[in-house]
């Protein structure tokens, strides 16, 4: 899985445990493995949810300041309305070998 330059260094820190993701079908796998940067990080859960389900908490774990930043940084791949189904993928940084 990849990010932007700027979150980056959050991820490796454990910092950003949480990432959405507008794709067609899923990426990534509960349970994978995947290099990310200079780290690897595991995903925990991935489920498919309404952009509007996403909760303070939530945000605080993706490292954007705000919602509409979220939906800006999400919407990649096309607009981002408030029932537009995201992919939300947990994840933690594991260590190699």
């Amino acid at each position: 899985m990849q990010f932007s330059p700027e979150l980056r260094d959050r991820v490796a820190d454990g910092t950003v445990t949480l990432s959405y993701r507008l794709w067609s079908r899923p990426k990534v796998r509960a349970g994978g493995v995947y290099r990310s940067g200079d780290v690897k990080i595991e995903v925990e859960d991935i489920e498919l949810v309404p952009f509007s389900s996403i909760t303070d908490d939530d945000l605080a774990r993706t490292g954007e300041p705000d919602l509409e930043s979220l939906r800006a940084r999400a919407a990649h791949a096309g607009p981002i309305h408030d029932d537009t189904l995201v992919y939300r993928v947990e994840f933690h940084v594991v260590a190699d070998g």
